[in-house]
């Protein structure tokens, strides 16, 4: 995500046989992370990160404890389209309130978990540890250090929660005849297969959420030849348009160099 590419790329085909360049994938560097740091390397930045997906899970369960959802009206076949439509409208808002809070939560502890992981880039001890990475960012920063990022992280996240739900409300409700027999088995993976569908298409809302957490904090990756000094989320959102660089980092193996 952030351009680090110490390893070239390496000639291949594509499906039509033309020589393209590679980007070496998640396996090469996972070896090469090993090679330089040891099978640790692998692991930088994972103790902040769970503490960050623990926050998230006891703040979902304690908004769901504030706002039941026993109150909100789940979406039956036997509902009219307008009836269906405004009960999927209201648990997506239910939705979205949960996963709001809880991002805002723990956010913080994503960007330490962040700036750990890019430390690889440039061999830096800079954050060694969860507390005092978080004394450095607060000594550095001020409160807002551990909110960088968060406004592309949200705008993604509501992006794909109403895009993933209302896509999968009108394929359930246009596109899946009820005279078919595996209709109910099609309509129970369609939110599934919107999910996928559409969190690529709101990864760069990710991988910019990701660069601003790391971007002009003192680390290499951090800093150019990577990325300038972004004044903001847009201006970052921009340069990597500019670059066609808004997937970057969003294939796990087959990474087409570019041009």
């Amino acid at each position: 995500q952030v351009g680090h590419e110490p390893l070239p790329p390496i000639v291949g085909r594509n499906v039509l046989g033309r020589k393209v360049l590679y980007l070496p994938g998640f396996f090469t560097y996972a070896r090469h992370i090993v090679e330089v740091d040891g099978k640790r390397g692998l692991f930088r930045g994972l103790t902040p990160r769970l503490i960050s997906s623990t926050l998230s899970t006891i703040t979902r369960g304690s908004v769901k404890k504030a706002f039941p959802p026993e109150d909100m009206e789940h979406v039956s076949n036997k509902d009219d389209v307008k009836t269906s439509l405004r009960k999927v409208v209201k648990e997506t808002s239910h939705e979205m309130m949960m996963q709001c809070v809880s991002r805002v939560v723990s956010h913080p502890l994503h960007v330490v978990s962040m700036r750990c992981m890019v430390q690889f880039v440039g061999r830096e001890v800079k954050y060694s540890g969860v507390f005092s990475a978080i004394g450095r960012i607060l000594k550095e920063e001020g409160i807002l250090g551990f909110f960088v990022g968060l406004v592309p992280h949200i705008l993604g996240d509501v992006i794909f929660l109403w895009c993933c739900n209302l896509l999968a409300h009108f394929i359930n409700t246009y596109a899946v005849d009820d005279n078919f027999s595996q209709a109910s088995v099609i309509r129970s993976y369609t939110k599934f297969v919107m999910g996928i569908a559409v969190s690529m298409l709101t990864y760069p809302f990710l991988l910019v959420g990701d660069l601003m957490a790391v971007n002009n904090c003192g680390l290499r990756a951090g800093l150019p030849p990577y990325a300038p000094a972004f004044t903001s989320w847009i201006h970052c959102w921009r340069y990597l348009s500019a670059q066609g660089q808004l997937f970057r980092g969003s294939s796990l193996l087959f990474r087409r160099a570019p041009m």
